[in-house]
C-alpha cells in the first residue's frame, strides 16, 4: 500500500534517528512509537519527521520521506502519534518498522548539565592529567546512572573501558571543544 501525500524528502545532514514507528493505534490513523531514548522530548518537539524504511516492514514507501506530525503524545507507556498523510488504520499499518529521524536543530535545549547522548558520541575522553584515554564510542543506562563506553587501542587491539558518567568522575563536558575530562586513570 502506498500513502498519498507522503512526499520524498532529503534527510537533513543533522539527522538523528530518534525511534520507529511499532504499529498501528487505533482506527483514525494513529500510530505508535517506539523511541530510542526514554526521554522522547525531540518527538514531540518537532512537528517534521523524517522516514526511511528498515529492513523489515514499511513497504509504504522508498527512499527518505517527510511526515508532517498533526499531535505526538504519551499514553500510558508509550507514545502515539498522528500525521497529516495517514489518515486511516490501513495507513497507519503501512508505516510499520519505518525508521523515524529528526533534525538535530529541531531537539529541544538541554537543561544546563544536560546532554543528548548523540552529543556525546564521538568525543575525545582525558584525565585530569591529560592523559588521552580514548573516544567515546556509545553509552548505556544500567538502571542508576549511565556509562560512557569508551573506545581506544590497547597493544594494537580495539578495546574499551566503562566511565560512569556521574559527577564523581565527569569533571567537564565540553561539547563544543569535542572533550571530556574525567577523573579516571587509564589502568582502572
Amino acid at each position: 500500500m502506498s500513502i498519498p501525500g507522503l512526499e520524498p524528502a532529503e534527510l537533513p545532514a543533522d539527522a538523528v534517528e530518534v525511534g520507529r514507528i511499532h504499529d498501528a493505534w487505533g482506527v483514525k490513523g494513529w500510530f505508535k512509537v517506539l523511541p530510542h531514548s526514554a526521554s522522547p522530548e525531540a518527538l514531540f518537539s518537532s512537528k517534521r519527521w523524517f522516514l526511511q524504511p528498515s529492513e523489515r516492514g514499511a513497504k509504504a514507501f522508498a527512499g527518505t520521506v517527510l511526515l508532517r506530525i498533526r499531535e505526538a503524545k504519551e499514553h500510558s507507556d508509550s507514545i502515539v502519534a498522528s500525521a497529516h498523510e495517514v489518515d486511516g488504520r490501513d495507513a497507519a499499518e503501512a508505516l510499520r518498522g519505518a525508521r523515524i529521524f529528526i533534525p538535530r536543530s529541531s531537539f529541544p535545549t538541554a537543561a544546563e548539565d544536560e546532554y543528548y547522548w548523540v552529543d556525546l558520541i564521538g568525543l575525545a575522553v582525558v584525565n585530569r592529567q591529560g592523559e588521552a584515554l580514548g573516544e567515546v564510542r556509545e553509552l548505556l543506562s544500567t538502571g542508576p546512572q549511565t556509562v560512557l563506553v569508551v573506545g581506544y587501542e590497547a597493544e594494537g587491539k580495539p578495546a574499551e573501558r566503562m566511565i560512569p558518567f556521574v559527577s564523581a568522575y565527569v569533571d567537564t563536558v565540553d561539547v563544543p571543544g569535542r572533550r571530556i575530562t574525567v577523573d579516571w586513570q587509564a589502568d582502572y
